[in-house]
C-alpha cells in the first residue's frame, strides 16, 4: 500500500512552487508590460482594502445599527405571537383561493 503523502510528491511540489517564485521574480524584475499592469493592479487591490478597513472602522457600528431592530421580543419590535392567529389555521369560514384559467 502507497502512502499518500511521500517525500516524493511533497518534494514535485515544493519544486513546482520554486520554479513558479523564481519565474515571477525573474518577471518582476524585467520590469516589462505585464509587471506594471500587475503592480498597478495589485496597488489597487491594497488601496481599496485599505479603504474598506477604514470605512468600515468608522461607520461599521452605524450600519450595524441599521439591521439590528430596536425594542423588545424575537426580533425587536415584533412581538413574539400574535394574539388572534393560532399558527397555521386559517379561520372556519375563509374560503380557498383556486386558479382559474
Amino acid at each position: 500500500m502507497e502512502e499518500p503523502w511521500d517525500f516524493e510528491f511533497l518534494s514535485r511540489i515544493a519544486d513546482g512552487c520554486l520554479s513558479f517564485l523564481s519565474e515571477f521574480v525573474d518577471d518582476w524584475l524585467a520590469n516589462d508590460m505585464r509587471v506594471c499592469i500587475f503592480k498597478i493592479l495589485f496597488g489597487w487591490l491594497i488601496c481599496s482594502l485599505i479603504a474598506i478597513h477604514f470605512a468600515w472602522k468608522f461607520y461599521g457600528n452605524t450600519v450595524n445599527d441599521m439591521y439590528y431592530r430596536q425594542g423588545a421580543g424575537q426580533n425587536g419590535g415584533t412581538p413574539d405571537t400574535a394574539p388572534h392567529l393560532s399558527g397555521w389555521e386559517s379561520k372556519a369560514g375563509a374560503d380557498l383561493k383556486t386558479h382559474r384559467d
